[in-house]
């Protein structure tokens, strides 16, 4: 009766429309008051479930990408790119995929990369003869990297839910990011090419792209300074964090004076509102997740899906399937909390490698940030070129495909996501 009463009232709040973090939020107090599961334990729940010392990363690298979107460095790494690779075949449509790396790295949010990189290229691909679908689907489908190149906010989330190390997981991320990104480029190129995109009329000149790099060296510096970090050992995912307000805040007012300390507290208006949204789902989700708990949903899940197959590379593809389709309804913060509590005892019978599954988990999810009917970087690019979903949704179709093939490719070779963590001295398998 609980799991019935649960399950009814998410889906029912789910199906009206009703914002996902309320949804968890409400049926999990409706269930927990109607069963007397223990109505005093909500605000210990609500306070566990943001008092997390890895959990403080995340208002700071948010407060981090807001500094750096206000200070207009997106526009610095563009600018460099179009310069170096524009008037290649689909140059334009490549300088978006790499701006978007690069900015993911800074946000690692998803939309906000689809929306700063957006505002800049979107225009210029589209006055240069680019599908505009085409053009919002490259950006949508790059910005997916967001949540896959460290330093991303799913992974702490996971990290968090998991007790896997952070700092693992970003450095796990380096290498399956940059193969997503290749593959992303590949598409890229390849559907250029077959319809004649191009880029700028001339190729930079050595001085100018010289001038380009020192002006976005700062901006490519940022990830490097907190990775390069978080490797040698020198801080730790939070602490890298806090490094990157401050170093952000550095080049924006004493590097480019792009602005001022009025600006500021707009700047931390604008992070405290994005964090808190993030923070509003994590603590109702968390309560949501005890709750299920309490009433068995979790343990009764687990068993059911262990006694599908006994061959773990099957139920790697099962879960995976799973995961796409719910990437599809869902965001990446609500899926890791509703399957990752069932999921772990899961890997745990089977003994798949938790932070090798970490980064198949949300690379899994990344897709799912770029299909319809849910896809948030899908509905951030229509919004930009005032289309609408479908049509590029129906563009997105081959960066889906190669996503879902390097998806495969990290599957079936963990060591390209263990081999830099397990290097550098951050995880034993």
């Amino acid at each position: 009766m609980e799991i019935a009463l649960i399950s009814i009232s998410f889906l029912l709040l789910m199906a009206l429309g009703v914002p996902i973090g309320t949804c968890l939020g409400i049926a999990a107090v409706v269930t927990i008051i109607k069963f007397d599961l223990g109505i005093g334990m909500l605000g210990v729940n609500f306070s566990s479930g943001i008092a997390s010392f890895p959990l403080l990363a995340i208002p700071f690298f948010v407060l981090a990408g807001v500094i750096l979107e206000k200070a207009g460095l997106a526009a610095t790494i563009a600018r460099f790119f179009e310069l170096l690779v524009g008037k290649m075949v689909g140059g334009l449509a490549m300088v978006s995929v790499l701006t978007c790396m690069f900015w993911g790295a800074l946000s690692g949010s998803g939309p906000a990369t689809t929306a700063a990189v957006g505002l800049i290229l979107l225009a210029p691909m589209i006055k240069h003869g680019y599908d505009k679908n085409f053009a919002g689907a490259t950006i949508a489908n790059s910005s997916d990297l967001s949540i896959i190149i460290p330093p991303s906010i799913a992974f702490i989330i996971y990290g968090n839910i998991t007790s896997v190390s952070v700092s693992a997981l970003f450095v796990a991320g380096i290498i399956p990011g940059l193969l997503t990104g290749l593959g992303t480029l590949l598409v890229a190129y390849f559907i250029s090419r077959k319809r004649g995109y191009r880029g700028l009329e001339k190729r930079g000149s050595l001085e100018e792209i010289l001038i380009a790099l020192k002006d976005s060296v700062w901006a490519i510096l940022t990830p490097v300074i907190i990775l390069g970090g978080i490797y040698a050992g020198i801080f730790t995912p939070t602490e890298a964090a806090v490094v990157a307000v401050f170093y952000s805040l550095f080049v924006a007012v004493f590097v480019y004076h792009s602005i001022s300390w009025r600006d500021f507290i707009r700047i931390l208006v604008n992070a405290s509102v994005t964090s808190s949204v993030i923070m509003f789902l994590v603590v109702f989700a968390g309560i949501f997740t005890w709750a299920a708990s309490v009433i068995g949903i979790i343990d009764l899940a687990a068993s059911h899906i262990i006694k599908i197959s006994p061959n773990a590379a099957v139920m790697i593809i099962l879960i995976n399937l799973l995961l796409l389709a719910l990437g599809m309804i869902l965001d990446a913060i609500s899926i890791s909390y509703l399957i990752m509590p069932i999921l772990m005892p899961v890997l745990a019978a089977f003994r798949i490698d938790p932070l090798w599954y970490g980064v198949i988990f949300i690379s899994a999810l990344a897709i799912g940030q770029a299909t319809p009917p849910v896809g948030v970087n899908l509905f951030t690019a229509a919004n930009l070129i005032n289309g609408d979903v479908d049509s590029v949704a129906k563009q997105a179709i081959p960066f889906v495909i190669i996503d879902a093939v390097v998806l495969i490719i990290l599957s079936l070779f963990p060591a390209l996501s263990l081999y830099l963590p397990v290097k550098a001295g951050l995880y034993t398998p």
